[in-house]
């Protein structure tokens, strides 16, 4: 393939890509959006291997490489379930990360091409930079991955004098940058290399063990970011023009992601950076003098069923809980059921509900549930007040009062699904534990508020048995 032809299937993909991204904002055209992300990194691929940067004797590990890894991905989404979307995505970050590091150590021995003079300097500035953005996104994602798996705990690690950890850090990687680019020696390069790579890959772990559990959905989407950013990275060491555009696209609408997250959460993005909130211990939090925080009402899924079906207008709120129980299936089931008895049902979607971006959207649109029902806070939260029944499917911080009623808590000043306000609420947990925030909901105590404890799954099969019987 002639350098024309690949730069023109260059710019053919990157129109996809983007149509990618247009599509992907809407859940109607999601699918569109992602045929065209599917078309766009066929061509890209293609057009690399059989470019003319690719000799015919490399052709064969690539393809090799490609078999193995793509392999590696059918198989996995195969057996992923979406409850462990959350984690696989982390992951998935984690590998972009290190590509890039490996990239950047393979173009700093790479003697095939010779710079002098401004071309020397801005090559490995490109290749100091890369690395350590791919040294924080893959150590920050690994620890992402553990704490949305559960196999590291939600709670923050706040070390004394964090900040100033960070800042002396960040010095010496300046100071070795400095020391790289007047390496006179590879010998003298890489040893400033890898003490940056070694800091960078400190300050993902610590970056990230600082963030609580109810900050992690706008980690998975800094992670994006940092990801794209990484890939722009690799590009410029490539001298890669789709992957520096590419790597752009992505960095900059996890940013944006990032920034709008943090604005539902009222959340400062620095501040979510420099450590956040939550402890993670799924215990209910008592009052000050120890006595319980209030009583709950518990309601059976036959009475749940009764006032569902004597409902006009119902909301339900889905949230991790939902994802857990792999739930979803049912839930359309009853909306569906509920529908054709002429109630009004439609679903209340957070921004951060369940462990990233639109985890709850995915998961509503595998089971069917119409588009047109499915509202974002700030388009259904004024609705509550003439709403009969509000139905809080395994959600906790989103729809927790005390963001709204407690100044002096955790999540205050958090914009929530205002349930409360119905006529009544039901809230489905296996427990009185708390969320991923490690907050306590007063919600529960509310007059209100009925229980319905159990699994999720389980309990809405009742409740669809109760409700067609």
């Amino acid at each position: 393939m002639s350098t024309g032809l690949s730069a023109v299937a260059y710019i053919g993909a990157t129109i996809l890509f983007i149509l990618s991204l247009g599509g992907l904002s809407n859940p109607e055209t999601a699918r569109r959006g992602n045929l065209y992300g599917i078309v766009g990194m066929t061509i890209a691929v293609l057009a690399t291997v059989f470019g003319p940067r690719v000799t015919l004797a490399g052709i064969p590990w690539i393809v090799g490489a490609m078999v193995v890894g793509g392999s590696i991905g059918l198989v996995a989404a195969k057996k992923v379930q979406m409850t462990q979307m959350p984690e696989l995505v982390a992951l998935m970050h984690s590998l972009v990360g290190l590509a890039a590091c490996l990239v950047g150590y393979a173009s700093y021995v790479d003697t095939s091409i010779v710079f002098s003079g401004a071309e020397k300097a801005i090559h490995e500035l490109e290749i100091y930079v890369g690395i350590y953005i791919g040294a924080v996104t893959f150590s920050g994602s690994i620890i992402a991955f553990g704490k949305l798996s559960g196999k590291i705990s939600g709670k923050p690690m706040l070390l004394p004098a964090r900040h100033a950890l960070n800042g002396i850090g960040a010095l010496v990687v300046i100071y070795y940058g400095y020391a790289f680019l007047q390496a006179h020696t590879p010998a003298d390069g890489a040893t400033a290399l890898i003490v940056m790579t070694a800091i960078g890959l400190l300050f993902g772990i610590h970056m990230v063990m600082a963030i609580g559990g109810a900050d992690m959905p706008v980690v998975v989407s800094m992670l994006n970011s940092y990801s794209g950013w990484a890939a722009a990275a690799t590009g410029f060491m490539l001298s890669n023009d789709l992957l520096i555009v590419v790597g752009a696209l992505v960095g900059s609408s996890g940013a944006i992601l990032s920034y709008i997250m943090c604005r539902a959460m009222n959340r400062n993005f620095i501040s979510v950076i420099a450590g956040g909130f939550g402890t993670g211990g799924g215990t209910v939090v008592a009052k000050a003098d120890g006595q319980p925080a209030g009583e709950v009402t518990a309601i059976s899924a036959v009475d749940t069923a009764e006032l569902l079906r004597d409902a006009k207008n119902v909301i339900i709120v889905p949230g991790y809980g939902m994802a857990v129980a792999q739930a979803q299936h049912t839930v359309y089931e009853i909306t569906k059921h509920l529908r054709e008895k002429g109630v009004n049902v439609r679903f209340g979607i957070h921004p951060v509900a369940g462990r990233m971006p639109g985890h709850m959207n995915v998961l509503l649109a595998e089971a069917k549930v119409p588009y047109d029902i499915v509202m974002e806070m700030d388009e259904i939260n004024a609705d509550f007040p003439d709403t009969d029944v509000s139905m809080v499917i395994g959600a906790n911080d989103i729809v927790n009062p005390s963001a709204e009623e407690d100044p002096t808590s955790p999540i205050a000043g958090m914009p929530v699904l205002e349930v409360w306000k119905a006529k009544t609420s039901i809230v489905m947990k296996r427990s009185m534990a708390s969320g991923y925030a490690g907050v306590d909901n007063p919600l529960f105590y509310k007059d209100n508020n009925r229980m319905l404890f159990g699994d999720a799954k389980k309990m809405l099969d009742e409740v669809l048995a109760a409700l067609k019987g």
